[in-house]
């Protein structure tokens, strides 16, 4: 029963298809709400550190049921209450009795709502960036491999002068290159929320700690320490600014575009059948055209690119919207866009490398394409020499000079126009 009703709602593609077991897990609850477990914890720990008066008893006691997850009493809890922290709080605190007085002891909500996505965030960026480096490995040496392999260059998609499949390539690197120093950057500027009150101003935690500002800044440096954060914002409203989750979605959308690219340039080359992206012993084509190797990870890349490229738009009006101190309407646009963006980055990822693993080259085919343009190609060689002698760099004056004469004949029909029925 358990098994069709698993079947009977919408399951998001990008957990129950593509995503990586360990980027799912990154934004999943189980992991979410154990760390706002472990975020009570360390509160907890600081706070008897600098002399509140909570015992090791109560620490131990929370510190035990930091996984036990009662998600049903959670769920039942939120309905009545309708605020889901307090629901997790009582949750919590009815498995804890002893440390009940004291979880989340001066805190507000945004100090485990924000402070654990800042986690997932910096956490997701360390699932992103070995894949991206495997990314680059794997381009880099088809680069070197390929180096001196000539193939038509195209210009507008149109036949252009020679280049390398090696140094195409390189066009691709370069661009992965820039996303891997974004991704890094977001990455490293990240900042931990830490421990600032209801609306930034530490004020009930100054009124814990009898007024002593000494006290309030060590409370938030050593958790900010225990999190794993080697800063935390020197000031926040009630949660860290929005322009946070802007820096790291543009560094994915920015990816995304990338991909997108790259991937379109594999498509253009399968259909000449210059390069293909690898093809499996029982991958079917087409169910109808057996013979067809349809470029289906390239458009799959593609077709996800975009998603993430389009998610960019969250973000930034959510920033825009964020009155004076906070505003709750981010909420649920974040729950959204933030777990999507780092789920999409990751399958296109691994998608990516996939294909740059196994992509195939076909010389033959690449031969012939600049033999057959080589006429056309010889045209510039033509145009220098003739400089070098002396002759006038202005081909279209040339090129009127000697091609009108010998339309004359046919001057009476070059204005003929047909409409071709389609």
């Amino acid at each position: 029963m358990a098994l069709a009703d698993e079947f009977s709602k919408y399951r998001s593609p990008l957990v129950s298809r593509y995503a990586s077991k360990e980027m799912a897990f990154n934004f999943s609850d189980r992991k979410k709400f154990s760390t706002w477990r472990k975020l009570w914890i360390y509160l907890a720990q600081a706070e008897k550190a600098l002399g509140l008066p909570i015992t090791d008893a109560q620490i131990a006691e929370m510190e035990t049921h930091a996984e036990d997850i009662d998600f049903s009493m959670a769920a039942d809890e939120e309905r009545k209450l309708r605020h889901d922290v307090m629901a997790h709080v009582h949750t919590f605190a009815h498995y804890c009795p002893t440390a009940a007085p004291i979880i989340h002891l001066g805190a507000t909500s945004c100090y485990v709502g924000d402070n654990t996505d800042l986690i997932m965030l910096r956490d997701g960026f360390d699932i992103l960036l070995p894949k991206l480096a495997r990314v680059l490995d794997r381009l880099a040496n088809f680069a070197e491999k390929y180096a001196d392999l000539p193939t038509l260059g195209f210009t507008h998609y149109q036949p252009a002068q020679l280049t390398t499949v090696g140094k195409r390539a390189s066009l691709w690197l370069q661009d992965l290159c820039m996303d891997m120093r974004n991704l890094e950057r977001a990455r490293d500027d990240l900042r931990f929320r830490g421990v600032k009150g209801t609306t930034g101003t530490q004020a009930s935690f100054l009124q814990l700690f009898q007024g002593d500002h000494d006290k309030v800044e060590e409370l938030d440096r050593m958790v900010t320490e225990k999190a794993g954060f080697k800063k935390a914002y020197l000031v926040t409203g009630q949660t860290y600014s929005r322009k946070v989750d802007i820096d790291c979605l543009s560094s994915l959308a920015s990816l995304g575009s990338t991909v997108h690219k790259i991937c379109t340039d594999i498509r253009l080359l399968a259909n000449l059948k210059e390069i293909e992206e690898p093809f499996e012993k029982e991958q079917i084509g087409s169910s109808a055209m057996p013979y067809k190797r349809n470029p289906m990870r390239a458009e799959r890349c593609c077709s996800l690119a975009r998603h993430l490229v389009a998610l960019m738009a969250d973000p930034l009006q959510t920033a825009a919207v964020q009155w004076l101190e906070r505003t709750l309407d981010d909420s649920a646009n974040r729950r959204i866009s933030l777990p999507e963006s780092f789920l999409t980055a990751d399958i296109i990822l691994s998608t990516l490398q996939n294909i740059t693993e196994g992509l195939v080259v076909y010389p033959k085919v690449i031969e012939r394409h600049i033999r057959h343009e080589l006429p056309f190609m010889a045209t510039e060689n033509i145009i220098m020499a003739m400089v070098k002698a002396g002759g006038n760099r202005q081909v279209s004056r040339f090129l009127s000079e000697e091609v009108h004469p010998l339309l004359e004949p046919y001057k009476a029909k070059l204005n003929v126009k047909i409409d071709l029925e389609l």
